[in-house]
C-alpha cells in the first residue's frame, strides 16, 4: 500500500477533482471536530479546484455543520447514501426508505427476549430520531451527534413512514459481530444493506443505498467525472464502497484490518490528522 503512494509521485500522480470525506473517525475524532491541519489540508485541496463532498452514515441534521464547515457546495451524502440533499434545497435529491416489511422484521428480531434489553434500537424518519427509551446508549449517540431523540415505546407506531436507517447499538462489541452475522445470513444484499459504521453500531439501509453509489452520483451524474478523478477517505465497513469505486481510496491507520485491506493506501489515525496526510500525499 505505501509503494501505491510512490508510484503515483510526481508525473504520475492522479488527476484527482473529487475529494469524498467521512466524518467520525476520519475527519473528526474524539473531539468530534475537525482539526486545524485537517481543515488547512482540505482548503489548500479546494484551492487546486478539487470539490469536496461528506459521505457520512450520521443524519443529515447532523452531519450539516461539518459539511459547512469544509465549505463544500455539493450535495451532502447522510444515511450511507441513503439521503442525499443539497442543503439549498428542502428536499432530498435522492432519498430510499427501508420497506415497511422488513422493518417490521429486523424489529421482531431485535425484540427476541434475549436481546431486547442488551440493544437500543433506533429508527430515522423524516431525519427525526426515533427510538423505544433513552437508554446510556441513546444518551451518548444522542450527545455526538446533537440530535434530541424522540422516545415513543413501540417503534410500530411511527412506521406510517418507511424510516431510512435502521440502527441497533450497544458497547457490546460481540454481539454486534454476531447480529450482523447472523442477518446477514437472512437477507440478501438485494433486500437489505447491513453494515457497521462504528463497532458498536449495526446498520440497515434499503439495499441500493451505500456511500459508494451516492460518491458514483455524485462524480459521474453531478460533476462529469471518473472514477479515476475521485479520492474516497473513511475508517470503516460502511466504507468501503466507496473506498472501491474511488480511483484512490485511503483507509485510516484507526479503520479495521479488513478495511485498511481493500485500501489502496493507509493514512496515519484520526488523532494523527491521517486524513490531512492523505491529502497531501495524493492532492497537494
Amino acid at each position: 500500500m505505501q509503494q501505491f503512494a510512490s508510484d503515483l509521485a510526481g508525473s504520475t500522480k492522479p488527476d484527482i477533482r473529487l475529494l469524498a470525506l467521512d466524518i467520525d473517525g476520519t475527519i473528526a475524532g474524539k473531539s468530534n471536530d475537525i482539526r486545524e491541519p485537517v481543515l488547512e489540508a482540505i482548503r489548500a485541496a479546494q484551492k487546486k479546484g478539487v470539490q469536496v463532498a461528506i459521505a457520512t452514515g450520521r443524519m443529515f441534521r447532523s452531519a450539516l455543520r461539518f459539511h459547512q464547515q469544509v465549505g463544500s457546495t455539493l450535495p451532502l451524502i447522510a444515511y450511507q447514501g441513503a439521503w442525499v440533499q443539497n442543503p439549498s434545497s428542502e428536499k432530498p435529491d435522492r432519498h430510499w426508505s427501508v420497506p415497511r416489511e422488513q422493518v417490521l422484521s429486523l424489529l421482531d428480531y431485535f425484540e427476541r427476549p434475549d436481546l431486547r434489553s442488551l440493544l437500543s434500537v433506533h429508527f430515522y424518519i423524516n431525519d427525526e430520531l426515533y427510538v423505544r427509551e433513552i437508554t446510556p446508549e441513546t444518551k451518548a449517540y444522542a450527545e455526538r451527534s446533537g440530535i434530541q431523540p424522540i422516545a415513543v415505546g413501540d417503534l410500530r407506531c411511527t412506521l406510517s413512514t418507511e424510516p431510512t436507517k435502521v440502527l441497533a447499538l450497544s458497547d457490546d462489541i460481540d454481539l454486534i459481530d454476531q447480529l450482523l452475522g447472523s442477518l446477514q445470513t437472512q437477507y440478501t444484499p438485494a433486500e437489505l444493506y447491513l453494515t457497521k459504521s462504528v463497532a458498536t453500531f449495526f446498520e440497515a439501509t434499503n439495499p441500493a443505498a451505500n456511500k459508494g453509489a451516492a460518491v458514483r452520483y455524485l462524480a459521474e451524474n453531478v460533476l462529469g467525472l471518473k472514477a479515476d478523478n475521485v479520492m474516497a477517505i473513511g475508517d470503516n465497513f460502511n466504507d468501503v464502497e466507496m473506498l472501491e469505486y474511488a480511483g484512490v481510496g485511503v483507509a485510516m491507520g484507526n479503520a479495521p484490518e479488513a478495511v485498511q485491506a481493500i485500501a489502496q493506501w493507509v493514512a496515519p489515525s484520526v488523532e494523527l490528522d491521517g486524513a490531512a496526510a492523505a491529502i497531501e500525499e495524493f492532492v497537494l
